[in-house]
């Protein structure tokens, strides 16, 4: 599964959709903004929220239930990377939250 940096996810989040899969009680530490928050669980339910036609990020606290979600997603017909590191690299680089 292709891994992005997160430089890179800051570079391409005005135009990908940035897709924040931890449980709700992680989001309480922060979010990417402008990310859409679906937890992994809610996935199959709420795939109708995502734009098959723009690229997902996929992020999670440290990049191991993101990869299995961008796998997930590719294999529904998105374009789909995971941000290697998740939201621990994300705030230890000091990258804006909300």
């Amino acid at each position: 599964m292709p891994e992005i940096t997160i430089t890179d996810t800051d570079k391409r989040r005005a135009a990908d959709q940035l897709l924040d899969v931890r449980e709700d009680f992680e989001i309480t530490e922060g979010m990417i903004p402008g990310a859409i928050h679906i937890p992994m669980g809610e996935l199959n339910t709420r795939l109708g929220e995502l734009d098959r036609a723009r690229p997902v990020i996929v992020i999670c606290r440290s990049g191991n239930r993101s990869a299995r979600v961008a796998d997930a997603l590719t294999g529904a017909g998105f374009t789909a990377d995971t941000m290697a590191g998740g939201m621990i690299a994300w705030q230890r680089a000091g990258l804006a939250v909300t």
